[in-house]
């Protein structure tokens, strides 16, 4: 990317009103058939709109054609059935209903890339896309056939790759893939999880990304945070083997958070997507406030590396927060840039 500290968003951003319910994640939509497909599209003009008004550098879709980040891309994938439901635990830390896997898993068609193709002739700005990462899959639904995470989680990085390669076709600069669940099982993250992240992003020529955040601004993930004590340093745990990996950005969560800023030394020369916008909270952050986190986060990361971003999704805020946490980014970042280039 040519500027200096180019911005982006983490993950979604909100619904208007009339395609679902606000604040709400999982919610239905309320439209249906060609009004829902033109209303998809119509929310992605907006998003897109909002992003470039608020100063956003790398756009993306806001996930405004899906309901949920993992469960959107699942539902296209043979070997899954969303009518048979189970309760699980996810991330270790709060249940919900999901889809079971009952066969063979398989992509059978593109899932997002007519979506991406929409947004790449909507702008000529660079545009990233997410993706949900294999362990994260395999942590938000039911094996009930592999009985395996890691033998279910190379099917899914699989089918995975098969995407992400034609959403690089269809002008994709950046594709992200969610792994919140690597803030969790550590083990497994270094037995298999990075493994199968990488998979999932061979052959790619256009940047990668994974995202590894402490999720929404939900009660379940605020109520966790509460438990992990005075420092954050799950990082530590996978960022060694991230290093060594061939992703090339790695997205973190700064704002609000207590996860030492030094840890990123332990992922030196990778380009850092720093959180500096806290999505767990309705006030919006004063430019100074996201300068502030961007300046500690120079002292570990060079600024041809930085990518200024926000925390996480912001699907569960109201709108007109989020367009002003975006035009915080955006003007925090735009201090620390002045202060770079003199």
């Amino acid at each position: 990317m040519a500027r200096l500290l180019p911005t982006s968003t983490a993950g979604s951003l909100p619904k208007p009103s009339w395609l679902a319910e606000p604040e709400v994640l999982w919610s239905p939509w309320k439209l249906e058939g060609e009004g829902l497909a033109e209303g998809k599209q119509d929310a992605l003009r907006l998003a897109l709109h909002e992003q470039r008004h608020a100063g956003i550098d790398i756009a993306s879709d806001g996930e405004q054609s899906r309901q949920h980040f993992v469960t959107t891309f699942i539902e296209h994938l043979s070997g899954v059935d969303f009518n048979q439901r189970e309760t699980v635990r996810i991330r270790d830390r709060y249940e919900a209903s999901v889809p079971s896997v009952v066969g063979e898993v398989s992509r059978q068609k593109p899932v997002f890339v007519e979506d991406a193709r929409f947004l790449r002739g909507q702008t000529d700005q660079p545009i990233k896309w997410a993706l949900p990462g294999p362990m994260t899959m395999v942590d938000t639904l039911y094996d009930g056939h592999y009985k395996s995470r890691e033998k279910l989680a190379w099917e899914f990085a699989k089918a995975l790759n098969e995407e992400a390669r034609e959403l690089e076709a269809a002008g994709v600069d950046i594709i992200q893939f969610d792994e919140p669940a690597f803030n969790v099982f550590f083990d497994e993250v270094n037995d298999w999880g990075i493994a199968t992240l990488e998979k999932a992003i061979d052959g790619l020529t256009c940047e990668t990304a994974v995202h590894i955040c402490y999720g929404y601004g939900i009660k379940a993930n605020t109520d966790w945070k509460k438990t992990l004590g005075s420092e954050w340093r799950q990082y530590e745990e996978v960022f060694p083997r991230l290093q060594k990996s061939g992703i090339d950005i790695v997205s973190l969560e700064c704002q609000n958070a207590r996860v030492p800023m030094e840890l990123i030394e332990l992922i030196r020369g990778k380009k850092v997507m720093v959180g500096a916008i806290d999505v767990a909270n309705h006030a919006v952050e004063a430019p100074e406030e996201v300068a502030g986190v961007l300046r500690q986060a120079l002292e570990f990361v060079d600024a041809e590396n930085l990518y200024p971003s926000t925390n996480c999704g912001m699907a569960p805020l109201p709108r007109h927060v989020a367009r002003g946490k975006m035009q915080a980014l955006a003007a925090g970042t735009a201090i620390v840039r002045r202060e770079l280039e003199g």
